[in-house]
């Protein structure tokens, strides 16, 4: 018990002792997403843009694996937020367990169905052969992401925030040489080319998988075994999916609009799709900060509401928003200031980096609105207020982001710059409201575990 008092998380912990090292796990894979881009670019522009649209596509598989690992943080911060230390290893076994049997199912079907897939998105005839090999060797072990992003989050909860970053060094660094080597150094000969970047991120998430189990198990953080869920827990694998499934709900729409969004830029031209791919490089580093503070901010309010202390709760996650907005702000006005020169890092051609400058441009907005979106969002999962993103979301995604974004890139003619328009306006209406409901505390009593209630079980 001596670990789990050292580990306590409660209103005293620091926001950047857990999103420090989440700023630099995710600032590490933001690096290294773009030196595969980068990479890829002076291999081939056309495996830029098929590796950018299988992502895509991957993406939102990995959103449907989220339905459990989104809830096992707010699940298991509730529980050691309360004391009940006795059900973790249920949890703990539940989580990945299920995790591992649906992820290899659902990688099937997605591998099956690739080149509908591709059909159904509009991806470019001479972008799909490159983009079916990804998508055999990525997306058939994408299960593998299933697991770590379960143990990522129970390792998170436990205060073991480092391990992440660790992990994507050693990762991205296996990345990055896999890369090297398929594309340009001793094996570039075999001429695998996307095929052979696959294969590096295959190996390097086997990788993750491996040490985040390590860890656990060497910190005794707790066990995984089956028969920890015999008689099996179905009524707390209806919690989970209860609590799980709108929050993927809203993640999953929200990228299948990216993906509609993707379609409309698809159909502008090659250039329109890599000043997409290579822009959304250059974004992810404005968001990187506001996501990480997002997600500590949900790990540190999921314990709070646990405790029963749901007035710590709201004061943090405004303070937690003085700190990230105004750093998220200035991150993408730099960027779009910077754009013209580092959009130069990945092409030479005038039209891409004029189309990528005016995105970063619109940018800036979009990272207003999405760093209250993550902000808020993140704290009502973890209070328990889960329905409410997913029915803003949807009415935001569709009704304004989709709508607008086709209306002012396609019917104006603005082009992509136009479709992320869109995206700003669901973002920064989306932000508001979310931030309107955690102000008047509609989330209070919905949580999980009650504190008061379940005394009788603390160790």
């Amino acid at each position: 018990m001596k670990g789990k008092e050292k580990r306590e998380i409660n209103e005293m912990t620091p926001l950047m002792v857990l999103a420090g090292p989440m700023f630099g796990e995710l600032l590490l894979n933001i690096l290294v997403n773009n030196v595969d881009t980068l990479m890829l670019s002076h291999y081939s522009e056309t495996g830029v843009g098929a590796v950018g649209n299988a992502n895509q596509v991957m993406f939102f598989l990995i959103l449907m694996f989220n339905i459990i690992a989104n809830s096992t943080s707010i699940v298991v911060a509730q529980y050691l937020g309360a004391k009940q230390y006795k059900k973790m290893n249920m949890i703990y076994s539940l989580a990945v367990i299920v995790n591992l049997v649906s992820g290899i199912i659902f990688c099937s079907i997605f591998v099956s169905a690739k080149y509908f897939i591709m059909e159904l998105i509009n991806v470019p005839v001479n972008m799909r052969a490159e983009a079916a090999v990804y998508i055999n060797i990525v997306g058939g072990t994408l299960f593998l992401q299933a697991i770590y992003n379960v143990m990522l989050a129970i390792l998170r909860c436990n205060g073991h925030a480092k391990i992440g970053m660790y992990i994507s060094v050693a990762i991205n660094f296996i990345n990055i040489v896999g890369n090297y080597t398929f594309l340009y150094g001793p094996l570039s000969y075999l001429k695998l080319g996307v095929g052979g970047a696959a294969i590096s991120t295959a190996l390097a998430r086997t990788v993750a998988v491996i040490a985040s189990i390590a860890f656990f198990y060497r910190n005794n953080i707790g066990r995984i075994a089956l028969k920890y869920i015999r008689p099996f827990p179905g009524r707390m694998l209806l919690e989970m999916i209860k609590i799980g499934l709108p929050a993927a709900g809203e993640n999953m729409s929200y990228n299948l609009y990216q993906i509609v969004l993707l379609s409309f830029i698809n159909g502008m031209g090659e250039n329109a799709v890599n000043a997409k791919v290579y822009s959304a490089s250059l974004v992810s580093l404005s968001m990187v900060f506001s996501n990480s503070a997002a997600m500590a901010t949900q790990i540190i309010t999921g314990h709070l509401v646990g405790a029963g202390k749901e007035d710590a709760a709201y004061k943090r996650v405004f303070s937690t928003l003085k700190v990230s907005l105004p750093i998220t702000v200035g991150l993408a006005t730099i960027n779009w200031l910077l754009s013209p020169y580092t959009l130069h890092i990945f092409t030479n051609n005038a039209e891409i980096i004029k189309m990528g400058s005016f995105i970063m441009l619109v940018d800036i907005a979009i990272e207003f609105g999405r760093c209250l979106n993550m902000t808020f969002v993140s704290s009502l999962k973890a209070a328990g207020d889960y329905v409410f993103p997913l029915v803003v979301g949807l009415i935001m995604m569709w009704g304004f982001g989709a709508t607008v974004g086709y209306g002012m890139g396609v019917l104006a003619g603005i082009g992509v710059a136009g479709v992320f328009m869109g995206t700003a306006t669901d973002e920064v209406l989306r932000g508001l409201l979310t931030m309107e409901r955690w102000r008047r505390r509609s989330w209070s009593g919905k949580a999980l575990v009650n504190a008061e209630r379940n005394k009788i079980d603390v160790d």
